[in-house]
């Protein structure tokens, strides 16, 4: 059983074992964090927390059940009923659709929780994982992203209307 779990602070040791153990899976689909991410981990951490306690952010870690995390899924930049989306799983569990249903049940959170109208993600043109994974969890491609959004790589927006699903 998967479940997605809301960031605390004395999961940072587990998140920061996550990002080690997939960095080079992750950098051969998306921008390299750099060495500096993971020398200010911590304070990325405590800053990710008070963004979350602000209401600007929403971060959850996808664990399995003997408690690793598998993924991270984030609502961030959220203001005004919209956010933007972002995610990664491990490598051990890529292609077996868990990033499709934790998408979706980060949608039923974005509404039900957090009170969500909309939610955007961009994705490059060569994550095609990526695409799929959000095609299937109920996005639309809607434009151009600006290389800004997806660390320099040219890509495409999607967007997904939550009206449909459960409100708070």
């Amino acid at each position: 059983m998967l479940e997605l779990q809301r960031l605390s602070a004395e999961q940072a040791p587990a998140v920061l074992a996550f990002e080690l153990a997939n960095r080079a899976y992750f950098a051969a689909s998306i921008s390299d964090r750099g060495d500096e991410f993971f020398a200010q981990f911590t304070e990325r951490h405590n800053a990710m927390l008070a963004e979350q306690e602000a209401g600007s952010a929403a971060y959850y870690l996808l664990v399995d059940d003997a408690g690793s995390v598998i993924g991270r899924f984030n609502l961030y930049r959220i203001h005004d009923g919209t956010a933007e989306v972002g995610y990664r799983v491990a490598e051990r569990v890529a292609g077996q659709g868990v990033a499709t249903e934790a998408v979706r049940e980060l949608c039923r959170l974005a509404a039900s929780r957090h009170g969500l109208d909309q939610l955007r993600a961009a994705t490059s043109d060569a994550n095609v994982a990526s695409q799929r994974v959000l095609a299937r969890a109920g996005f639309v491609a809607v434009g151009p992203a600006d290389p800004g959004a997806i660390g320099g790589l040219t890509g495409t927006w999607y967007r997904r209307e939550l009206r449909e699903l459960p409100r708070r």
